[in-house]
């Protein structure tokens, strides 16, 4: 198999290209433009002789066309993932998760490249009405630019599915915790407390609730999925079949590193405008396939922490 993955040097799509390559009989392709991906993540990928690195961007339509040549799978994750700052650029949203799923989907076209999968987010839903929320619950009225621009990347796969005769796997994650993470809540709360580790800010009440997911089970949770279903359009939930507060992260943190801050809240039940006080996916499709998160929540975020002890060059890199 020909692998090709936009946002191959970000925190998945490396981890993800890792795992591709250590099958040699198998070929990747890792295109980043380097905006948020890091030479870090990818130098064992360009050691070995099944992955070429392409530096390119997903809105460049004629570097994504002559690079995909060849393949025969596309894991597109690249995309703008700054929610909390989405209203203060509109148009990126559009720009890097409408347009370039366009992209990519022309461009699989071009080359004849008929099966793709899609990073999609659990924020489709909204404020959803039903929790936890199976993936045919009714949309609500959307509440964040990223989640509405992801919406319409999987219509555009969903159309393209129908029209070209595509086999689409669009993926609603939770957020992801893990070796290689570099943006998020944990990776804020690190960056506080290195500075100060006697008082911590939180953003809202601290009582949002919130799934996650380590980025290995990710992984897993993709692959399964793919080598066990083939719908034209297959839509699954990613996630574990629990959830947290914002303060049971920050406990969880605080006991790891032997502290014990002030907490200071900014109030209100959401961090920002589009914050989903509630995100709790029904992934009971994807544990009909037979899978299973390894590590819970908890162990997710030390495992995030340790991490970023061993690796606070990231933020230098931010």
């Amino acid at each position: 198999m020909n692998y090709f993955i936009t946002g191959g040097a970000g925190f998945i799509g490396s981890s993800l290209a890792d795992e591709l390559a250590k099958n040699p009989a198998d070929h990747v392709t890792v295109y980043d433009n380097m905006s948020t991906g890091f030479d870090e993540f990818i130098e064992d990928l360009k050691t070995k002789e099944n992955v070429r690195v392409i530096i390119g961007d997903v809105l460049n339509e004629e570097k994504l066309n002559e690079s995909m040549k060849g393949c025969d799978f596309v894991f597109h994750l690249s995309a703008n993932a700054d929610v909390r700052f989405g209203l203060e650029h509109p148009k990126k949203d559009l720009e890097q998760n409408t347009v370039a799923t366009h992209n990519v989907l022309e461009a699989m076209r071009l080359n004849k490249i008929k099966r793709i999968a899609f990073s999609s987010t659990g924020s489709v839903y909204g404020e959803a009405p039903v929790i936890p929320t199976p993936e045919d619950c009714p949309f609500p009225v959307q509440t964040s630019l990223y989640a509405s621009s992801k919406l319409a990347g999987e219509a555009l796969i969903s159309s393209y599915c129908e029209g070209f005769g595509f086999t689409g796997y669009i993926f609603r994650f939770v957020s992801i915790l893990g070796e290689r993470y570099t943006h998020g809540h944990v990776f804020d709360f690190y960056r506080q407390l290195m500075k100060n580790p006697n008082e911590l800010k939180v953003l809202g009440n601290g009582k949002q609730r919130k799934s996650y997911l380590y980025i290995k089970d990710c992984l897993s949770a993709m692959m399964t999925v793919i080598n066990n279903t083939s719908d034209k359009v297959n839509i699954f939930n990613l996630g574990t079949d629990e959830f947290c507060e914002v303060n049971n992260s920050i406990q969880w943190i605080c006991e790891y590193l032997g502290i014990n801050p002030k907490l200071t809240y900014t109030g209100g039940e959401r961090g920002w405008v589009g914050d989903n006080p509630f995100i709790f996916l029904d992934c009971k499709k994807l544990r009909e396939l037979g899978w299973k998160a390894e590590l819970s929540i908890k162990e997710a975020v030390i495992k995030t922490v340790q991490y970023i002890e061993k690796n606070t060059w990231i933020y230098d890199r931010r």
